[in-house]
């Protein structure tokens, strides 16, 4: 799994998928044969018609988590790539695609709304002192 970190005023972008009750950070799993910062770039390109380019991106880390939704023991292994700063992505408007219901910049507040995966996620940005 791979997962874009979009930092923008101290807020993170995240999704919500549709039909589902819970935010995410847009991302999702590698195609055969696709690395994971070519999967983010995918993924972010169809859940928020974010066209990146793996110069666009540098890696944060890895969130190893119980997986939302899934059977109890069951893990998933996020790598998180943040956008980097200063580029055309700074002014670029995230929209929702056939694949969410919505988009929202979101602070470790949200945290309750967020599965494992997400909730880890933002404390490592407020460690990071990168989000609220």
């Amino acid at each position: 799994m791979s997962a874009l970190l979009l930092v923008r005023d101290r807020r993170v972008l995240m999704v919500r998928a549709r039909g589902r009750d819970v935010l995410y950070l847009p991302g999702g799993k590698a195609e055969p044969r696709e690395t994971d910062v070519e999967a983010v770039l995918r993924e972010a390109y169809e859940e928020t018609g974010l066209r990146l380019t793996a110069q666009d991106v540098e890696p944060f880390g890895t969130v190893t988590e119980p997986a939302h939704g899934q059977a109890p023991g069951t893990m998933v292994a996020m790598a998180l790539f943040t956008v980097r700063p200063g580029g055309t992505l700074d002014s670029a408007t995230p929209i929702a695609s056939a694949e969410v219901d919505e988009v929202e910049w979101v602070t470790s507040a949200d945290a309750d709304r967020c599965p494992p995966a997400g909730v880890e996620t933002l404390r490592r940005l407020v460690a990071a002192d990168l989000v609220d």
